[in-house]
């Protein structure tokens, strides 16, 4: 299980390694791996990686209800703060690299771009989720733990809604991240309606 835990982390990092080695390869030559909007393809890579490791931690809670696989539960919480990580990354690249980190720009961003808006409030989301992830919050939320991290309904959502509304050309992707988001619901749905607490999950 070890040897597992080590593989999924060195899987969650690639992402980031692949940003880090693009951007080394760009600054000596530009456009190599970034192409010719660099700030763009940083701001989709991390973004896009964000949302899908996000519905992977929705799949760790059904993995160990279907097939029995409980230590499925211990890769959800890196998994998730993985996904905080890498859309923190996007938010970061629109604040450096297309806001410049202009107040008044990015005012005007969540005021009158709706993408940006929601985007904006899924991020906000999960930063409550990613500052009470700890088991000392669980301790002290108890049974309100659960609740709070369902929240996380809430937040793919909006993700998805921003990154239909970000696509400029086709809309595949978004809909593939969405069949597979209403799959994952519908299965744990029943439990839902019956308030069933599944301990350590949601």
């Amino acid at each position: 299980m070890r040897i597992i835990w080590w593989l999924w982390l060195l899987l969650l990092c690639a992402p980031g390694l692949w940003a880090i080695v693009a951007i080394v390869v760009d600054i000596g030559e530009p456009g190599k791996m970034l192409g010719a909007d660099a700030p763009e393809t940083l701001l989709l890579h991390f973004g896009e990686w964000g949302l899908r490791l996000l519905l992977v931690t929705l799949l760790f809670p059904t993995l160990r209800r279907r097939v029995h696989w409980q230590a499925a539960l211990r890769f959800r919480r890196m998994t998730g703060l993985s996904a905080f990580v890498y859309l923190s990354l996007h938010f970061l690249v629109y604040l450096a690299l297309l806001a410049g980190f202009s107040l008044q720009q990015i005012v005007v961003d969540l005021t009158e771009r709706a993408y940006i808006t929601v985007g904006f409030a899924a991020w906000v989301v999960l930063l409550l989720l990613a500052a009470t992830s700890t088991r000392g919050w669980q301790r002290r939320l108890k049974r309100g733990w659960v609740r709070l991290h369902r929240l996380v309904y809430v937040a793919i959502p909006l993700g998805l809604l921003h990154l239909l509304w970000l696509t400029k050309a086709g809309y595949l992707e978004a809909m593939v991240y969405g069949l597979i988001y209403a799959a994952l619901m519908i299965e744990r749905w029943p439990g839902l309606l019956k308030r069933r607490q599944v301990p350590g999950g949601y």
